[in-house]
């Protein structure tokens, strides 16, 4: 019997702050400066857990993988996210007590994906997500399960999975019976093996069962199974366990044990469902390096009807098209309440047995995504399953017949994004398991669409959708893709010659090896031109017509292992000269041509080693300068690496400073000023105006999301932000794009103002119901200090017709005003112009007349004037 009662204080282990977005960056001059959520929304994104109310079933909390927690009592008609002020979005459990109204959530995602993103313990909320506490576990990087006493909500359990890519010790059982105050570590098997699953019967505490899981993921491999994968039992609420599933239990218990999922129908009566990864009789031998789908038994599902003595295995032949090798990413199964005979399994597709797991039939119809994660079933209706799958939230109340899909809200989970010319834009994007969509940028997300029966957003492909290029001169030729290079050229136009582009090795050579989202990129240069990247840099002169591998391998050569590594993970062409280009790989090299890829040199041996190089960026305002940045996401290191040369690599400086730590996924130069430069991290947006000297927040309106993709939309001057939960983010540069170093040492700087047409309707409603119609412009304006600043509009006649004074910030400030001015400012006015008529509209005010006016702010004995002008209509 394993019993380990060792006490750990909730504050024992330190806190990796690259995990939950604390930052140490410069006050923000941007404060002023709001994201905008542009959607898309209605293919959702991935749910992880979920918590239903079950005496007000369509009251619940639902957890996206890395969106945050939502909650809704309208049945998902209606979603508000609860999470945001919380320092991380990633989630792995839920756990809600609907009495007290304590709010768990086990942070860290459980699916160990390529993007399951770290947590930073478990958090407790009693005001429905309005604030946030930590309560400890913080280094436990993923928390499954959460189990609470339902006699005294002090009393919890949690099972913790562990590191994802590195061993750790805080992983396993922990249990504190003072609301988080200590806890104890219960159940520790060693520190590669996790508790990915807990189980506990309605009426009896003290029973639980918990499945251990052992795994080693590394970039090049993913070993999900182990001899120390099994299932333990507490008889004494959590307080110490024992390894029940031996060999003479009749479960198995050898090396190919994979994750293990539990649902308990009494403290006796149990089910598990098993990922085995022992390969099938008629398995191939040999594997293509690309393929992550050999032929293993997979999904098994087993019985203990006397409290895990004994297990019997339920389902006699193989449950084929389920779990394939990606049994990782499910491992979830439920018994109904009321009839144990009744059972829920997830994987592809969901599955239902009603005789104990015999048989299984699929129940995910139309409307639903085919991946699925969890169920909840209604204790007082067996009919109403509530299922989190990688599309969002489904709702059924036949048993799966027909489902409500609950896809309203934008948790998108973007790899890439890009954006067209055309005016107004749109907007590409590709993203986990839901294809690549196209949409326009003036879209704001919201549910009107419905009305008019088309949505603003349309799917390009399917699969998970990768990187987006589009052709300058024809925007109806895209080039994208889903995972491990699978490249098409789309004409939207005329599908029928659309075509599949990607090069494959030649007969008798070894395979291409493809990065799950292998980088593509067509020339600045030449329309015509398209490089995409395996272990080599491909180039086409025809749009991916025919190709030609145009360097050697330019990784370190691959490693033996399961997943497609030694890969190539980004490109960029200098836009100074053609067939000047740079590589990096996921082993860490940088590799750098001057002569079109006729000769390369590696220019990262100066760099950290052997990390993942997320950008490598070729400068538009200096020839020799090139950016890198370096992701240590998948060896669970979370510091912030941002480099520079100015020499096309032959020298390189870190320029993260004091980014918070956290992994770097992009870094975008501004399109007008070479000093301001933009990066995307796991847990936000940030800005450097001074070229890397020093970072800022730049994440206003948008919650700490990961960011992996920016793009500037330059005639629009529109920052596009691509988020890894929370779908595609844009905000206007036209305010930054003035903020050179002359701009910043002033003492007040103020913009041009949009002039503004006269219209009767201010101050009217639409109709007899409608809102009020009420003019609005912004006066934007930089102070290089916190102080009053005294603003005036003044009239052609130099008279002060509004004034104001505002409590300007450091930065970026902004005046809304309405346009109106006071009875006494109009008659003044009239006086001296008697041919002038101000007149209220209808809701009282007075309206600035067709003139030229000059605002005038001033600080500190400084004074900046813009000019503004009231057209008259046309």
């Amino acid at each position: 019997m394993k019993k380990i009662a060792f006490l750990i204080s909730a504050l024992t282990f330190s806190v990796s702050w690259g995990q939950n977005g604390t930052t140490t960056t410069t006050p923000t001059l941007f404060q002023e400066l709001t994201l905008q959520n542009v959607g898309p929304t209605v293919m959702s994104g991935r749910v992880v857990d979920v918590a239903v109310n079950p005496e007000n079933p369509i009251e619940f909390y639902v957890a996206y993988a890395s969106g945050g927690l939502w909650y809704s009592n309208t049945n998902g008609l209606r979603m508000e996210p609860v999470m945001d002020t919380a320092p991380t979005l990633n989630c792995g459990s839920v756990f809600v007590d609907w009495k007290s109204g304590m709010i768990l959530v086990g942070t860290g995602e459980i699916n160990s994906s390529r993007s399951s993103y770290a947590g930073i313990g478990l958090l407790q909320s009693f005001d429905k997500g309005k604030t946030w506490k930590n309560i400890g576990l913080t280094d436990s990087h993923h928390i499954s399960k959460i189990l609470v006493n339902p006699k005294n909500s002090q009393e919890i359990v949690v099972g913790v999975a562990g590191h994802l890519f590195t061993k750790n010790k805080e992983r396993g059982v922990f249990k504190t019976t003072d609301g988080g105050k200590s806890w104890q570590q219960v159940l520790f098997v060693n520190d590669e093996t996790g508790v990915i699953d807990m189980a506990v019967a309605e009426n009896n505490f003290d029973v639980m069962y918990a499945s251990a899981w052992q795994k080693d993921r590394k970039a090049h491999n993913f070993n999900g199974n182990g001899k120390a994968s099994g299932i333990y039992k507490s008889i004494d609420a959590g307080s110490t366990w024992q390894l029940i599933s031996t060999p003479e239990s009749g479960f198995p218990s050898d090396e190919f044990v994979g994750r293990i999922g539990l649902s308990a129908f009494t403290s006796d009566s149990i089910y598990a469902v098993m990922d085995n990864q022992k390969m099938r009789p008629s398995a191939k031998k040999e594997k293509d390096p690309n393929d992550e789908d050999p032929e293993v038994i997979g999904a098994e599902v087993f019985k203990s009807s006397n409290g895990g003595k004994t297990w019997v295995k339920t389902n006699t032949s193989f449950i084929d098209d389920f779990y394939s090798s990606y049994g990782y990413y499910f491992g979830d199964i439920t018994v109904d309440p009321k009839n144990q005979e009744r059972i829920y399994i997830t994987g592809v597709p969901l599955l239902f047995s009603d005789n104990g797991g015999k048989t299984f039939q699929a129940i995910d119809g139309d409307n639903v995504h085919s991946d699925h994660h969890v169920v909840w079933i209604n204790p007082n209706n067996p009919n109403h399953l509530v299922n989190g799958n990688d599309g969002g939230l489904n709702i059924t109340y036949d048993n799966g017949k027909s489902w409500q899909l609950c896809n309203s809200i934008p948790v998108g989970q973007f790899y890439a994004v890009n954006v067209d010319e055309q005016e107004p834009y749109n907007i590409y994007g590709g993203l986990q398991d839901n294809g690549v969509w196209v949409g326009a940028s003036n879209y704001s997300a919201s549910i009107g669409w419905q009305q008019e029966g088309k949505y603003p957003y349309a799917r390009l492909m399917g699969g998970d959708g990768m990187q987006i290029q589009i052709d300058k001169r024809n925007p109806n030729i895209v080039f994208t893709g889903y995972q491990y290079g699978s490249y098409y050229r789309i004409n939207r136009a005329d599908e029928s010659k659309s075509k599949f582009i990607a090069p494959k090795a030649k007969k008798g050579d070894k395979p291409y090896r493809y990065n799950w989202q292998s980088p593509i990129l067509l020339s600045s240069h030449n329309q015509d031109i398209l490089y995409l990247g395996s272990n080599f840099l491909h180039r086409s002169m025809n749009q991916g017509d025919t190709w030609t591998a145009i360097s050697p391998d330019l990784t370190q050569g691959g490693k033996q292992g399961n997943v497609a590594f030694g890969t190539l993970t980004t490109i960029s062409e200098s836009p100074f000269e053609f067939g000047v280009l740079y590589t990096g790989s996921d082993d860490g090299l940088v590799q750098f041509s001057n002569n079109g890829g006729a000769s390369w040199k590696v220019i990262s041996t100066t760099l950290p080693q052997n990390l993942w190089v997320s950008r490598v960026v070729a400068s538009a305002h200096k020839k020799e300068r090139v950016y890198v940045t370096l992701n240590g996401y998948r060896n669970d290191d979370f510091t912030s690496y941002v480099y520079v040369s100015e020499d096309a690599g032959q020298t390189w400086k870190s320029v993260a400073n004091n980014l918070p730590a956290s992994p770097v996924n992009v870094i975008l130069e501004d399109s007008v000023l070479d000093s301001v430069l933009y990066v995307g991290t796991d847990n936000g947006l940030y800005i450097s105006v001074d070229g890397g000297a020093s970072w800022q927040d730049f994440s206003n309106g948008m919650p700490p999301v990961a960011v992996h993709d920016l793009v500037i939309q330059k005639k629009a001057k529109d920052l596009i932000v691509g988020t890894h939960g929370r779908s595609v983010y844009k905000v206007s540069l036209k305010q930054v794009q003035e903020l050179k170093k002359e701009v910043l040492d002033k003492t007040l700087y103020v913009y041009e103002i949009k002039n503004t047409t006269k219209s009767e309707r201010w101050g009217s409603k639409r109709g007899a119901w409608g809102d009020e119609f009420i003019p609005k412009n912004e006066l934007w304006f930089y102070s290089n200090s916190v102080g009053n600043v005294s603003v005036k509009l003044e009239n052609p006649s130099k008279e002060i017709v509004y004034t104001t004074t505002v409590a300007a910030q450091k930065g970026l400030n902004k005046v809304v005003y309405d346009l109106s001015i006071d009875k006494a400012a109009a008659d003044k006015w009239m006086a001296k112009d008697k041919k002038l008529k101000i007149t209220p509209a209808k809701n009282g005010k007075y309206y600035l007349p067709v003139a030229k006016y000059t605002w005038t702010l001033s600080k500190d004995k400084e004074k900046a004037t813009t000019p503004f002008e009231i057209l008259a209509p046309k």
